[in-house]
């Protein structure tokens, strides 16, 4: 194989490498938006959702007519109570990182949307590092007591969704082998 075959077939792999590790941006509620008119069924498009660290979230909705609240547990979301905000968004095209492996909870501001469903939480995964197995870890008298935490169970995966989205990821992959069946 000639030295410019072999630069092009680097080329191809670094973009093909790079272009499937990418961090998605997700639009709450897709073409609708995050809105309590024609409202989609949140609950069901965040479980038909993959969230990674390093993902970005967006709720774009009329300003004058919604806000979003995050709020801080799982009890706060199911009652619509968003009395001690984490953080209140108002700018009516809100943008937010998704930086730690956690689960996120965001209501309407206006009591009476949420109360009809315009709310929702996302899980995030931790894909970047795989879990350490019980055993391999050892015992340690310096670790950190486990905080309380209210065990919410994680929004079931649309099949469909995971198929297509793992079908789009891996596509470059067989891209890169076809380029390196041709080139060699």
């Amino acid at each position: 194989m000639g030295l410019v075959q072999r630069v092009v077939f680097c080329m191809v792999l670094a973009v093909l490498c790079v272009a499937s590790s990418m961090a998605e941006v997700y639009k709450i509620g897709d073409d609708n938006g995050w809105t309590a008119q024609n409202m989609p069924d949140y609950k069901k498009w965040s479980a038909s959702k993959t969230f990674k660290i390093g993902d970005s979230i967006v709720f774009e909705y009329s300003p004058k007519d919604n806000n979003v609240v995050q709020v801080m547990s799982y009890d706060d979301y199911k009652k619509c109570n968003g009395s001690s905000p984490l953080k209140t968004f108002t700018s009516g095209k809100d943008t937010i990182p998704i930086k730690h492996k956690e689960h996120l909870f965001f209501i309407s501001g206006f009591p009476d949307n949420c109360k009809k469903g315009q709310k929702v939480d996302i899980r995030v995964l931790d894909t970047s590092v795989a879990p350490t197995p019980p055993s391999a870890q050892g015992p340690s008298s310096s670790a950190p007591a486990p905080s309380p935490s209210v065990s919410v169970p994680a929004p079931s995966p649309n099949s469909a969704m995971s198929i297509s989205k793992g079908i789009t990821r891996q596509f470059g992959f067989v891209i890169l082998a076809v380029v390196a069946a041709v080139a060699y």
